[in-house]
């Protein structure tokens, strides 16, 4: 896959293959149009994610083409490889593309290790809309991050999991970057709080895709719950390694960033008592992802990508994009994502157009077969 290619059309698909680099010329939309640059991963341990976002994003850009588009101008997806592992760094390219003045905005699903490389580069030239789950603090002029923090999605699990199953002690894993460690250290305050024990924390590089050691030192740990901050193919290898080695039986897992795709590669043989907390489910109830999985299907097909909380992001961060430029085209550059309780635009994760973060509803699910069974609405 190319670290750089134009997006659009009906459907999801295969994409135009174009190989890019600082030194190529590039083929881009007409310059009429408002091209928004999706930084995604298309490579490496969070690739799993890309079909996805690609698709919700496809969906997005064809509803706000039925209108204006952006201040009157159609919008163009350039897809932009924003994986650590991509050959060409995602920091450079953008860099380029900026100065050319071959985008216009950046719609960004991937780690926040990537965000904060960008928010270096990017300097308030162009909006940045930062979509996915992430460990909270942004407040850079012209970032705007619109998922939900540890304070939102961990606590609230975290307190139903300690009541409900009451285990003494605590487990956690992560990758080693920013978000697994902020969260972990909000998540070992909170254990502090209830005085229950933290018995094993464990770092481990992307793409380790050797779990036996980490599953041993678990095993040995004598944790009856485990906060796992794993991503993408990391998660899909080590959850497999837990169930191969019944650790189910010993402890439950709260995974936050597995999502429907991660739950197909695991098996459902090793999902037994793996939760997860999130604003967004592909089978949530409500009236609004209704609508949203009504619109998806009717554009790509019944075999669609799977609907999950990362797809509907990039869905929701154009949305996002439109409302904050169709509001006023230049207060976002003294502005940063505090402002998005304000701002008006649409989402699936609530009803009508408005979407106030401070108030979106956080629910807990539990791994059912392949698919997510929602339970209760924490917050």
């Amino acid at each position: 896959m190319s670290a750089l290619c134009p997006i659009g059309g009906r459907g999801y698909g295969p994409l135009p293959e174009m190989v890019a680099s600082p030194q190529d010329d590039l083929v881009l939309a007409p310059k009429s149009a408002f091209r928004v640059a999706l930084a995604i991963p298309l490579c490496g341990s969070a690739g799993l994610w890309a079909p996805s976002c690609i698709a919700s994003a496809q969906l997005a850009v064809a509803e706000l083409n039925r209108g204006r588009g952006i201040r009157g101008r159609p919008v163009d997806l350039v897809m932009i490889d924003s994986a650590v592992e991509a050959q060409v760094p995602v920091d450079a390219l953008l860099n380029s593309l900026i100065e050319l003045g071959a985008v216009d905005a950046i719609v960004g699903m991937h780690i926040s290790a990537i965000r904060q490389r960008l928010s270096k580069i990017v300097q308030n030239r162009i909006p940045y809309i930062y979509t996915p789950l992430y460990e909270g603090g942004e407040r850079t002029p012209g970032i705007f991050a619109i998922g939900e923090t540890p304070s939102e999605q961990v606590g609230p699990a975290m307190e139903r999991l300690q009541r409900c199953y009451r285990p003494r002690r605590w487990a956690m894993i992560g990758n080693d970057y920013v978000w697994p460690r902020t969260s972990h250290g909000y998540a070992k305050q909170y254990l502090q709080r209830m005085g229950v024990a933290l018995v094993h924390e464990r770092y481990l590089p992307f793409g380790h895709n050797r779990m036996e050691d980490a599953i041993a030192a678990l095993a040995t740990s004598r944790a009856d719950a485990l906060l796992l901050s794993l991503v993408g193919q990391d998660a899909v290898d080590f959850n497999r390694a837990f169930g191969e080695a019944g650790l189910d039986r010993q402890m439950f897992r709260l995974c936050c960033a597995v999502e429907e795709n991660g739950l197909l590669a695991i098996g459902s043989e090793n999902l037994k008592r793996l939760f997860s907390a999130s604003s967004y489910f592909g089978a949530l109830r409500t009236e609004a992802n209704a609508c949203f999985r009504e619109s998806y299907h009717s554009f790509h097909g019944d075999r669609a990508p799977m609907l999950n909380a990362l797809g509907q992001s990039t869905y929701e961060g154009l949305h996002f994009l439109h409302g904050l430029l169709e509001r006023d085209p230049e207060a976002w550059r003294d502005e940063t994502g505090s402002m998005s309780s304000q701002l008006t635009h649409r989402s699936a994760r609530w009803q009508g157009v408005r979407g106030r973060p401070a108030e979106r509803p956080i629910y807990l699910a539990r791994a059912d077969g392949m698919l997510f069974s929602i339970g209760e609405k924490l917050t």
